[in-house]
């Protein structure tokens, strides 16, 4: 596996693609926006959020004065086609020359979609650690399937990341975004395709995201953790899109796309269970893991933190029947992808009943 040899035996060689984003990091941070719009020459730009944001789209579209962007605030969870379809006719009636995504990763979801059809540019303005905008990856639903895909021209031009704009997110929220977070690090430490350079992002931004998290459930109104929190967003999102990702992506992707589970609390409850199917296969990524963590064990250390911020214990408490798992294994066994260990249906079905239960991840056979 590509930079994945004992560092004994030197670096292997490796191939790695720099996302050409243009980054603005900072408190305060949303004051530029109208300065960036400029740049990138968007005079009438289409603002996008989920309807819980629609106060705070309309108040940015009134923050850049004459221009009054239109606001479309019906983005939604998993992307479906059907929104997409409403947002891009709402564009067209607007005649807009650029997307603002404000949110998390329905609103840049949507955003991404978007750009498929319409030759629009993106700027970010993440209020949560999804880390969908430092990425070229897209997801749209059609009828109770997640399809999923890298094109350019999806990748967000402009992010601006304000960590004020985190505050209005719920702690527990907080918690199971930066997770999700969390989960593309650890699939990028163990790509098929990764490098040493992602694996630095990668590892950092577990450590920033283990540390930030705690204090923002200790303290959700100070600065600080939630500082800590979009940086190491940033970093994953970054490292997401220069690799592939594997089984944990997969399997969060159909029990998302097949059963309407929310994303983030599905990632952060399936993380440490994919980790301990891994973990044999993937030594090198499972000690970066618990280095970044100060814990014994990669997966029991991503479960113990998952327990400490108070995540959903297990798939039931999502709604999912167990029934539904024997679907989901066969799924995520249909179509072949890379992965540490080879895609066994028993083993992955064990997988799923464990986060079911929410219990302690154990070996699987």
């Amino acid at each position: 596996m590509q930079g994945r040899r004992d560092p004994s035996e030197g670096i292997a060689a490796f191939v790695y693609r720099s996302a050409p984003a243009r980054v603005v990091f900072g408190e305060g941070s949303l004051r530029h926006l109208g300065r960036e719009l400029e740049v990138l020459g968007m005079k009438r730009p289409l603002i996008l959020c989920t309807p819980e944001q629609a106060a705070d789209a309309r108040a940015v579209a009134a923050s850049l004065g004459d221009a009054q962007p239109a606001v479309f605030a019906d983005a939604v969870m998993h992307v479906p086609v059907a929104v997409v379809g409403a947002a891009v006719a709402r564009a067209r009636a607007a005649d807009a020359d650029g997307l603002v995504a404000l949110g998390g990763g329905s609103a840049t979801g949507l955003a991404k979609a978007m750009a498929l059809e319409l030759p629009l540019r993106i700027l970010a303005i993440p209020t949560t650690y999804a880390g969908s905008e430092m990425t070229s990856i897209y997801g749209l639903t059609d009828e109770g399937e997640k399809r999923t895909g890298r094109d350019d021209r999806v990748l967000p031009a402009t992010v601006l990341y304000d960590p004020a704009l985190t505050l209005s997110l719920p702690a527990p929220l907080s918690a199971s975004s930066g997770l999700n977070a969390i989960a593309h690090c650890v699939e990028a430490l163990y790509a098929e395709d990764g490098n040493p350079v992602v694996s630095l992002m990668a590892e950092e931004a577990i450590g920033a995201l283990a540390r930030g998290l705690p204090e923002v459930l200790r303290d959700p109104g100070a600065l600080p953790g939630r500082e800590r929190c979009l940086y190491g967003a940033w970093l994953a999102g970054m490292a997401l899109n220069v690799v592939s990702m594997a089984l944990h992506h997969k399997l969060c992707h159909v029990l998302g796309g097949s059963l309407n589970l929310p994303h983030a609390q599905t990632h952060a409850i399936v993380l440490p269970y994919a980790a301990a199917y891994n973990a044999p296969a993937a030594p090198a990524a499972m000690a970066a893991i618990r280095r970044a963590l100060g814990a014994q064990d990669a997966a029991t250390g991503l479960h113990a933190l998952g327990r400490k911020l108070g995540v959903p214990k297990g798939l039931r408490e999502l709604g999912v029947k167990a029934p539904q798992l024997d679907r989901v294994a066969d799924l995520a066994v249909s179509r072949p992808y890379p992965n540490p260990r080879p895609l066994e249906r028993a083993a992955i079905r064990e997988l799923l009943r464990q986060a079911y239960e929410g219990e302690a991840p154990a070996p699987m056979p």
